[in-house]
């Protein structure tokens, strides 16, 4: 028997691949960010999300590319892909709100939910549990949650000030949004034409509790790559995975 929640889960996501990633140079002076190799892996972040999206379900992507566009293009253009890409390239600049919406009205159904996420994250998590949350709360965009870790040692105190532990790098006690997305389809609609949705959209839909936040299952892994530390981690995290 079939599962009805997952007529409701997305099978189209959205990209975003367009930003300068000027904390990332060196690598980025020749490549934009989501073409920045993890180390040990011989693939760029992007070879991993559209890996990522394959598995868990997605036949279709929007890859909308800016800063050095051209190599974004080439590669996929080369790449054996597990799923259908589509590229498109702002004239202009329109923000994060209005690049989204840019992005989205080349979804080849206009008419259903869809995934995004942002060009630099590197994550593995149930994008189908992600989904059916958002239907079950009937949301009309659901952010994914991390807890990234403190990049700094923590201590412990008692009542008294006195220290009773040191907590190497714990994860942050707030939770942070994590650059992944579930939007049904009426959320194109809500995107600025220009400017940053997270300033005018996601407060709009918090308002009228129709945003929902999904909290990525602990264990699982995520890592924004914004600088060369990051890389650096990925590629520890990545062996410590393997042994």
């Amino acid at each position: 028997m079939t599962d009805p929640r997952a007529v409701a889960r997305p099978v189209q996501a959205v990209v975003l691949a367009g930003g300068q990633g000027s904390r990332l140079r060196p690598y980025t002076d020749d490549r934009p960010k989501p073409m920045v190799e993890i180390p040990g892996t011989g693939t760029p972040i992007i070879g991993h999300q559209l890996s990522w999206l394959a598995e868990e379900g997605v036949t279709d992507v929007v890859v909308s590319c800016g800063h050095l566009a051209e190599v974004l293009q080439e590669w996929l253009d080369t790449a054996d892909l597990p799923l259908s890409v589509t590229t498109v390239v702002e004239t202009e600049p329109l923000g994060r709100g209005g690049g989204l919406k840019y992005a989205a009205a080349h979804l080849p159904h206009p008419d259903r939910p869809w995934y995004a996420t942002n060009g630099d994250i590197w994550t593995r998590f149930s994008l189908r549990d992600m989904a059916d949350f958002h239907t079950e709360r009937d949301a009309v965009a659901t952010l994914a949650l991390a807890r990234p870790r403190i990049p700094w040692g923590a201590v412990r105190t008692d009542g008294f000030g006195h220290i009773t532990d040191f907590i190497e790098a714990p994860p942050s006690t707030f939770e942070i949004n994590a650059g992944v997305y579930v939007f049904s389809p009426e959320f194109a609609g809500l995107l600025p034409e220009r400017g940053d949705h997270e300033r005018t959209t996601f407060p709009h839909l918090a308002r009228e509790r129709r945003l929902a936040g999904f909290p990525i299952p602990q264990g699982s892994y995520w890592r924004a790559i914004d600088t060369a530390k990051d890389l650096t981690e990925a590629a520890k995290e990545l062996s410590a995975q393997s042994r």
